[in-house]
């Protein structure tokens, strides 16, 4: 028989706390885009990731069918527009969870329903249709024998606070409270279900730079900040938000919900507006969250709850509306290659190592003190590269003498290879600043040098 040491048991002991108490984390798959690999290929990505776990915003059948199998969780979404439909008619959800739940399960691991998005805050006021909606859905999923592994939920924004600082202060709005607040969490309770919060301090940061450390927002180190009210000390931004939410939870007596983050993230890219946006920023918050929530304990107010969260999001958006920052929210370009480099799974983060993609090339985080190359999107028009190669080489004042008949990048004759570049040469040329390698949506950053027969591209270094 072997003899250990007690302070080997009691590290052993404090290896398994640890385990037991960290969380897991999952990535929100958005499709506002034109540009996205197929399904299928999306599938393999997220094997090929360790991504196990993801968030949908409707039930494509598609996207369902090609995670069958798969062994990947995945939350599902009965969008806003059906919520007083399915508020009104019980017959109305029977059929939806025939059609898009039952129909997939169990081959599709659908873990989760999430009943609306942040339906507070959805200008069609329909807000009154959400907890109706989630009970008739659950009454439907009843009926299929598919309540007890299913769960059933709704995302909501931080904007259902009427007071979120100090942290224990955290309180809901009023006129929220007893219309739906209250119900909700006794549905929740009842069903033994959890609530759903998407938080992004991003949002806080870029309001109120002058006010809040980024060093705090980023989970990176720093004096922190002592709640007044409850003596506790938060490290984080993000952690002081979800804690607001648990202290409002318990200002209505519904300390036994639990939650998780269904939405989180930080965008690479912005506009002047949005202080912070940058991919090194976006590496920093995303990769900080993640060794936190694989590594750590729950929040100061619940530390015995796993933080559970879902990053926003798996790839870059091009159509979504509203400022750049909108469309740059992803790990991933459309081309599968990522934004920049961050662990995503617990191997990741114990390792230490750099993620491995793309069949074994390191991924870089793209920075402005690093080196960095804008390049053509491949699968654009060729009208619009060929418009933002003049503009480059024209008004943007680019060098694009090496692209001209008998020098030394005209081969490859190809718009695309001429356009990355022309874009990379004015990209370097303003100092690789954020949003200067976009072209209408055309262009992206990489942190391998571009590979165009024997041509070298420049950099500003």
């Amino acid at each position: 028989m072997a003899f250990f040491s007690s302070s080997f048991y009691l590290l052993l002991l404090s290896s398994i706390a640890l385990s037991e108490a960290a969380g897991w984390v999952g990535v929100n798959y958005g499709r506002i885009a034109d540009d996205l690999p197929p399904p299928e290929k999306v599938v393999k990505l997220l094997k090929d990731q360790g991504i196990d776990r993801i968030k949908l915003y409707d039930t494509d059948s598609t996207v369902l069918t090609a995670l069958a199998n798969s062994n990947i969780s995945v939350v599902v979404a009965l969008p806003n527009e059906l919520l007083s439909s399915a508020a009104a008619d019980s017959s109305f959800t029977d059929n939806w969870v025939q059609s898009s739940i039952s129909h997939f399960y169990p081959s599709t691991k659908i873990d989760a329903i999430a009943v609306g998005n942040e339906v507070f805050v959805d200008p069609n006021n329909t807000t009154k249709f959400l907890v109706p909606a989630m009970k008739n859905v659950y009454t439907s999923l009843q009926k299929y024998n598919l309540h007890n592994s299913i769960k059933i939920s709704s995302p909501i924004a931080l904007t259902a606070l009427a007071s979120s600082f100090p942290t224990s202060s955290g309180s809901f709005k009023q006129d929220l409270i007893e219309p739906v607040i209250k119900p909700m969490l006794a549905f929740l309770r009842k069903t033994q279900s959890y609530l759903m919060i998407n938080a992004y301090p991003f949002f806080a940061y870029a309001s109120n730079s002058d006010k809040i450390s980024l060093d705090y927002a980023l989970f990176r180190d720093n004096p922190g900040v002592l709640d007044s009210g409850n003596g506790l000390k938060y490290s984080s931004l993000f952690e002081a938000q979800i804690d607001a939410v648990f202290a409002a939870m318990s200002a209505l007596k519904y300390d036994d919900v639990k939650v998780v983050v269904t939405e989180t993230g930080w965008p690479s890219k912005g506009d002047e507006k949005d202080v912070g946006a940058s991919g090194e920023n976006a590496a920093s918050y995303n990769g900080n969250l993640v060794k936190r929530v694989l590594t750590g304990s729950g929040t100061p107010l619940r530390p015995n709850d796993p933080l559970n969260v879902f990053l926003f999001a798996l790839f870059n958006e091009n159509q979504k509306p509203g400022p750049t920052s909108e469309r740059n929210y992803g790990l991933f370009y459309p081309n599968q290659q990522r934004v920049y480099d961050i662990p995503l799974t617990r191997a990741d983060v114990e390792s230490g190592s750099p993620t491995m993609v793309n069949g074994g090339s390191k991924a870089q985080v793209p920075s402005s003190k690093g080196q960095t190359w804008c390049v053509a999107n491949g699968k654009t028009a060729a009208e619009k590269l060929q418009a933002g190669l003049d503009y480059a080489c024209g008004e943007g004042g680019a060098d694009c003498r090496p692209i001209q008949p008998g020098s030394t990048c005209y081969n490859p004759n190809s718009v695309e290879a001429h356009a990355s570049y022309a874009f990379n040469s004015y990209y370097q040329k303003m100092a690789r600043a954020s949003g200067t390698c976009d072209f209408g949506g055309a262009a992206y950053v990489v942190s391998q040098p571009p590979q165009y027969g024997k041509c070298e591209f420049p950099t500003g270094n």
